[in-house]
């Protein structure tokens, strides 16, 4: 009785909160938001000045006043009151009508996450006015949201690229059985491409600048039809603005640093993996999930190098939210793979 009242009356929120993304799983109502996780302040007072997508349009526009930043680093609180903050005004947003009693969250952690840095993001969802915090491990979530069979006696191998992490892990029955975590991702990607451009052209970009280049033409494995686009930044030399056309093999070239580290990562993971459930991943392969899964080709590099097929999640950016929120949705059924908020 008192479940199917607690049903009614409390609003159940699954967030996937990332270094780059915030998204945010209503129950009833799937993924209601999805903004990038930075917040504009001024330096003075600390005063927010805007959240999520308006903020991330300041970076590296702002006056002297105002800083735009990113409270999360590679899946972890680098800035405790300002995740408190963006928290606060995600759930708020996602969940604009009033329940009896606050929220409870489901949050994705990323498995290189310590126990102090698990309590950090409890005590922030706490300070953000969620009652009740659960944590999920993001590789168990990622698999649930991405269909995986994962209660099953069979392996399912899930690659998850996302802005701060790359997290790989072999699942059965209900639980990891090994798995690989590496701090490298997207924003890895985006620094490459700076410093590619710093040092073949003496060209200065920025972070926004760097990321619509990797989304617009980068690519992880060669195309047969190659892309180029425009680059605009700060010649170091003469100090005068100036653009640069890059093509995507040259992209490929910046990239190849973070992109090899995440290939080395999944290998090693492969390497890891009992020979029963060994069988299982040739049949089955790899999921491929996260905003990094996005890259250009980046499935086929990992097919050709492991020998294995690969296959995109059919939600590569929202798995661990929806994962997140299909465990909140059936929490008998997926009880076991969570973490309680006094467990860490």
């Amino acid at each position: 009785m008192q479940m199917n009242f607690d049903g009614i009356i409390r609003q159940n929120a699954g967030i996937d909160l990332g270094t780059a993304n915030t998204l945010v799983y209503v129950a009833g109502k799937g993924i209601v938001l999805s903004e990038p996780t930075v917040v504009a302040q001024r330096t003075d007072d600390g005063m927010i000045i805007s959240v999520g997508e308006g903020a991330k349009r300041m970076i590296g526009r702002t006056p002297s006043n105002i800083v735009a930043v990113r409270p999360m680093r590679h899946g972890v609180i680098s800035d405790f009151a300002t995740t408190a903050a963006i928290l606060r005004y995600f759930i708020q947003k996602a969940m604009p009508k009033r329940s009896l009693v606050a929220p409870r969250a489901m949050i994705g952690v990323p498995l290189g996450a310590s126990r102090v840095e698990r309590r950090a993001i409890v005590e922030a969802a706490v300070q953000a006015g969620v009652g009740r915090v659960l944590l999920i491990e993001q590789p168990l979530a990622a698999a649930i949201g991405a269909g995986l069979p994962i209660a099953d006696p069979v392996g399912s191998l899930i690659v998850d690229i996302g802005g701060g992490t790359s997290e790989i892990a072999l699942t059965a029955l209900g639980g990891i059985v090994t798995a690989r975590s590496i701090r490298v991702g997207g924003d890895a990607m985006d620094e490459a491409i700076i410093h590619y451009c710093r040092h073949s052209y003496n060209l200065l970009i920025g972070e926004r600048a760097a990321e619509e280049v990797k989304i617009a033409a980068g690519s992880a494995y060669p195309m047969a039809d190659e892309l180029s686009i425009e680059v605009r930044g700060r010649d170091l030399v003469t100090g005068l603005p100036r653009g640069l056309r890059l093509t995507s093999s040259e992209l490929r070239t910046a990239l190849a640093d973070p992109v090899g580290k995440i290939v080395a990562t999944v290998k090693q993971t492969l390497e890891a993996i009992p020979p029963e459930l060994a069988a299982d991943i040739i049949h089955r392969g790899i999921t491929l999930v996260g905003g990094g899964a996005l890259l250009r080709g980046m499935d086929k590099l990992l097919a050709e190098e492991t020998g294995l097929p690969v296959v995109l999640g059919k939600d590569p950016l929202g798995a661990v939210a929806l994962g997140t929120g299909a465990v909140l949705e059936h929490m008998r059924e997926h009880r076991r793979f969570i973490l309680s908020a006094r467990e860490v």
